[in-house]
């Protein structure tokens, strides 16, 4: 581990077959409830959501960020076509590890999860499930194109039906940033993101198959999944068709208007940013409205 001058420790996550690029945030006010473990979208590096841990580490989060292997600093391999990443790695292998690093640089027995997009979709995945107190999903759907709004789903179906086969096939990897949708990708999670979205139930495509093991008929930790009303991927339908992977879970879903904030637009990205943090309340677990059960 080594010190940053930022706000932030640098830390090392030791998740099987990867080392893992983290940052902690320890609280700076008296500690208000368990840590908080930030897990973010596809293609976003962790970094896009320092403002808002700081933000939580004010209000009494500890807060630990990460990048999934294949992604921003957790990139081991000389260049992102040789990683050898899955899409189901990130949620089976590098989430339990950074909950299980979290979990120790705090002495905490659980913790929160607050998931961008993927973040908020991959943590049936975790065998550690039952030490996750609540789960608050932004933005999380199953991205299912069909569900999409226009025209982000016309641009979605050509990402994932002809650009992402297409650039792995030649390239080896999914050159994202050249087209505005995040980081570049390793082949295998890029396709294993396209093929998921092609159909509902996104996960659930590789039940039996890739997936031979999960978890999301057993996690019981309540869930509230917000998404903004201009969001063009996790539309209501979306949202609903994730929500449904979880039975046994007590679940709620909250669309939230930008006006009510005083802002012009949130979208699939946009809330974790600086000028949304009107919006951020919102994201306080204390405030999701379920009675958390402590253990």
């Amino acid at each position: 581990m080594s010190t940053s001058a930022a706000s932030y420790r640098s830390v090392t996550i030791q998740a099987a077959g990867a080392a893992l690029a983290g940052r902690f945030y320890r609280a700076t006010a008296a500690a208000s409830s368990e840590p908080i473990l930030l897990c973010s979208a596809t293609g976003v590096t962790q970094g896009f959501y320092t403002a808002f841990a700081e933000w939580l580490a004010a209000k009494g989060y500890s807060v630990l960020t990460f990048d999934y292997r294949g992604i921003g600093e957790s990139l081991s391999e000389r260049h992102v076509k040789f990683s050898a990443a899955r899409k189901q790695d990130w949620g089976q292998l590098d989430m339990p590890a950074a909950l299980d690093c979290l979990l120790a640089e705090t002495g905490a027995s659980h913790a929160h999860l607050i998931g961008h997009s993927a973040g908020g979709q991959l943590f049936g995945l975790m065998p550690n499930h039952a030490k996750i107190r609540s789960v608050l999903a932004v933005a999380s759907s199953t991205g299912y194109v069909g569900g999409l709004r226009a025209p982000t789903r016309w641009a979605a179906r050509a990402l994932l039906s002809l650009f992402i086969p297409i650039s792995c096939a030649v390239l080896g990897y999914a050159p994202s940033k050249i087209i505005g949708w995040g980081e570049d990708l390793p082949r295998g999670v890029a396709l294993q993101w396209s093929r998921w979205c092609l159909r509902p139930g996104y996960v659930e495509n590789d039940f039996g198959a890739a997936i031979k093991t999960h978890y999301y008929r057993e996690v019981a930790a309540p869930i509230v999944a917000i998404h903004a009303a201009d969001d063009p991927i996790a539309t209501s339908a979306n949202v609903a068709d994730l929500l449904r992977l979880f039975p046994r879970a007590t679940k709620r879903s909250q669309q939230i208007e930008p006006a009510e904030f005083g802002l012009q637009s949130i979208g699939h990205i946009d809330i974790f940013r600086r000028r949304c943090a009107a919006a951020w309340p919102k994201l306080l677990p204390a405030g999701f409205g379920i009675p958390y059960p402590r253990t």
